[in-house]
């Protein structure tokens, strides 16, 4: 029997639906998020995804929060850095 997907991957099932950016993104995703991953508590290759953000290792059974798609990144929410109180203090005494 002849290989079906050596291309496209995981997103073969897809066939020529939904466009090629669409796909390669969705591949992407997906390789990243069924891969293993290292256990923050017992440095195990066997962290594997339990549900949306939630992650749990194989190994050691600690169970913990993360990112949707990879277990310690979290990109969506990037914070400011404030002006800290001593940057203002030399502003005052200037004026």
């Amino acid at each position: 029997m002849a290989r079906r997907t050596r291309k496209v991957g995981v997103v073969g099932r897809y066939g020529p639906r939904y466009g090629v950016r669409i796909r390669r993104r969705v591949q992407e995703i997906e390789e990243v998020l069924r891969a293993r991953h290292t256990c923050p508590n017992c440095q195990a290759i066997a962290v594997k995804r339990k549900s949306s953000g939630v992650w749990a290792c194989r190994h050691c059974g600690t169970v913990f929060a993360g990112g949707a798609y990879r277990p310690v990144v979290t990109t969506s929410f990037k914070r400011e850095v404030p002006a800290t109180a001593e940057e203002e203090e030399p502003k005052a005494e200037e004026a």
